[in-house]
C-alpha cells in the first residue's frame, strides 16, 4: 500500500491565509494523505475557516494558545502516518511537492530525509523565484549540513523537509520552552537522527516572508531567549555526534552569530556567546549588516555600530 503522509499546520491567528495553506496541501497529487490542522488559540476566524474545510477530511483540532511547538506536538500525537510533512498556515505547497520526495525516498535507505526547492514570496507566490543555493544538495551525512548551516546562514524552512516517522520517533518532541528557532533545534535533531537528506530539485515549495509579527522577525526579550537556549542545545547534540574540527568551527560561527543577535538587549549574555565562540577555536563569519553599517563598524566596532543604530530609531540587524 502506498505510504501515508500526514500534513501537520499549527495556526494562529492566520485567517488571511489558511485557506490557501490548505488548498495546497488537498491540491496534493498524492493520494493518500490526512491533514491536521492545530488551532492555537487563534482570536480572529482562523478556527471557523479551518472547519469549513472538513467535509473535505481536513482534521481540526482547537487548544489553547501553548505556542507552536506545543501546536505541532498535538498534532503528531494524532498523526497516522509513514511520513510527515510539516505545512505553515502561511506557506503554500506545489501540487507534486510530496509525490516526487516520496519517489526519491524510495530509492534511498531507509531514514533518509527528503529536502526541495523552496522560494521567498510576499503577496503572491507567482513571486517566487528558484535559484539554487548551497543547500540545494544531497548531504551524506546529515550533519554536513548543519555545518554549512552555521557556516553560512543557507538553510532549508520547515516546509521543505519529508520526514519519516521513524527519524521523527528517534529525534523526539518539538521543545515548547522554545519560540524562535524553535524549528532550527527540533530539525538539527531530525538530521542527526537521519542517515542522509535527499534532495529533490523538481519538488518546490513556497516560503511567505515578511509578515508583520512573524516569529522569525521577533527580537523582544524571550525571543532572545529561547535563541540562546537553541543554539545551547543544538551545540551539544553536535558535540556529542560529532566532535570533529568542522563542527566545532562551525559551532564557532553559530555562537559569534548569536552574539551579534543578542546585543544590545541581552549583552552579558552576549559576551558569554562571544567566549563560547573563542573557546571552540573563533568564529570567521563576519556580522551581517549594511554597507554603512559595516563601514562604521570597522571605525568603532560592531558594537559600538550597533548601539548608533539603535540609537537612530531602527530596529538592530538581526
Amino acid at each position: 500500500m502506498r505510504p501515508l503522509v500526514s500534513i501537520i499546520v499549527p495556526c494562529y491567528n492566520s485567517s488571511a491565509w489558511l485557506a490557501a495553506t490548505l488548498k495546497s496541501a488537498l491540491a496534493q497529487t498524492w493520494s493518500r494523505t490526512e491533514i491536521i490542522v492545530v488551532d492555537d488559540g487563534s482570536r480572529d476566524d482562523s478556527l471557523a475557516i479551518a472547519r469549513r474545510f472538513e467535509p473535505q477530511g481536513v482534521k481540526v483540532l482547537k487548544q489553547a494558545n501553548r505556542g507552536a511547538a506545543a501546536a505541532r506536538n498535538a498534532a503528531l500525537v494524532l498523526a497516522q502516518g509513514e511520513y510527515i510533512q510539516f505545512l505553515d498556515a502561511d506557506d503554500l505547497l506545489a501540487p507534486d511537492k510530496i509525490s516526487r520526495q516520496l519517489a526519491r525516498l524510495t530509492m534511498e535507505p531507509a531514514d533518509t530525509v527528503a529536502s526541495a526547492a523552496w522560494a521567498r514570496f510576499h503577496g503572491y507566490p507567482a513571486e517566487a523565484q528558484f535559484t539554487p543555493e548551497p543547500a540545494w544538495r544531497d548531504f551524506v551525512p546529515p550533519v554536513d549540513f548543519l555545518v554549512l548551516h552555521y557556516n553560512t546562514g543557507w538553510m532549508m524552512p520547515p516546509i521543505a523537509w519529508l520526514t519519516p516517522r521513524a527519524v521523527i520517533a528517534r529525534a523526539g518532541p518539538w521543545d515548547e520552552r522554545l519560540t524562535l528557532n524553535d524549528d532550527g533545534e527540533y530539525f538539527c535533531r531530525i538530521l542527526l537522527a537521519s542517515v542522509g537528506i535527499a534532495f529533490c530539485a523538481d519538488a518546490r515549495c513556497y516560503y511567505r516572508s515578511g509578515l508583520p509579527g512573524s516569529l522569525s522577525r521577533r527580537t523582544d526579550l524571550k525571543s532572545l531567549e529561547s535563541l540562546r537556549l537553541s543554539i545551547a542545545l543544538n551545540s551539544d547534540a553536535l558535540l556529542e555526534h560529532a566532535p570533529t574540527s568542522a563542527v566545532r568551527g562551525a559551532l564557532a560561527n553559530a555562537w559569534q552569530k548569536l552574539a551579534y543577535d543578542l546585543y544590545p538587549d541581552l549583552p552579558r549574555e552576549s559576551r558569554e556567546a562571544a567566549a563560547r565562540a573563542r573557546d571552540l577555536g573563533g568564529a570567521t563569519r563576519p556580522w551581517e549588516a549594511g554597507g554603512r553599517l559595516q563601514r562604521l563598524a570597522r571605525l568603532v566596532g560592531w558594537r559600538a555600530a550597533k548601539r548608533v543604530h539603535r540609537a537612530l530609531g531602527r530596529q538592530s540587524p538581526t
